[in-house]
């Protein structure tokens, strides 16, 4: 269903997406952290770091709860990390312009939700343990597999995905491998190869080639800003496999109108 040319249903969906990212952004954030720290993130109950009391409904409400308490621990008052409500307002606001990249509401909309959140579960996680899990990388193929009754030309989409990852996967590898000969160590996590040959079965060969740029990019940018030798490389081709998601036609089409 195409929304744009009704402005009152695109404020609403709008809306109501921001509500559910938040939602998922909280979830998201509590499953890093319980991977992190080696707990089981499915049985597990959602506590206090500092006091270790279980926490109720009303301090598990996205955004809200932050606000309403103050940032801290009702029951401890420890004051409490800001990056819970930033990855929840965070998620919501990249729920609703996934929605507005296209403005249409069907169901490939879900398979790219579903992919945010999976991205922003294992940038978390890398960020914390330098590892990106494999259980991530499974979930996103899964989510691929599932998005293919979900769109309209599905040889087109699978024979465009699976020559994207397995090119820009395989030249990853191999370039990493020669690196690593060269440098005689580890150039490149085996969890960043395996992330870009997820992704790059969304993306197909063309853009696939502008997300890897675009995380180089971004890679370099965090290595100058944060003026560290050693990044977790997972959150950089996170965030420009979203940036490809939204905007890389556009991108692909400008660069091409240039010649």
């Amino acid at each position: 269903m195409d929304l744009s040319n009704n402005p009152t249903l695109l404020i609403y969906v709008s809306v109501l997406l921001f509500i559910f990212g938040s939602i998922f952004g909280s979830f998201i954030n509590c499953v890093a952290g319980r991977i992190v720290a080696g707990k089981d993130w499915i049985k597990g109950k959602s506590i206090c770091e500092n006091c270790g009391h279980e926490l109720g409904f009303l301090d598990l409400i996205p955004i809200l709860s932050f606000v309403f308490l103050k940032g801290r621990c009702r029951y401890c008052h420890t004051k409490l990390s800001i990056r819970y409500v930033l990855v929840e307002i965070l998620m919501g606001i990249l729920f609703v312009l996934c929605f507005l990249s296209t403005k249409i509401l069907d169901l490939y909309l879900i398979s790219k939700l579903a992919l945010i959140v999976i991205l922003v579960g294992l940038s978390l996680v890398d960020l914390d343990s330098y590892i990106i899990p494999d259980g991530f990388i499974i979930a996103g193929i899964i989510n691929w597999i599932i998005s293919i009754f979900f769109v309209t030309d599905k040889k087109s989409y699978v024979l465009s995905g699976l020559a994207g990852a397995f090119l820009i996967a395989g030249m990853i590898l191999g370039l990493s491998l020669i690196m690593d000969k060269i440098l005689k160590k580890e150039s490149l996590g085996g969890g960043d190869v395996k992330l870009l040959f997820m992704v790059c079965l969304y993306l197909g060969p063309l853009s696939g080639m502008l997300d890897l740029f675009l995380s180089c990019v971004i890679g370099l940018l965090f290595v100058i800003i944060l003026k560290e030798r050693k990044i977790a490389f997972g959150p950089s081709i996170s965030i420009a496999t979203i940036l490809v998601l939204f905007y890389g036609g556009s991108i692909i089409n400008w660069y091409l109108g240039l010649f």
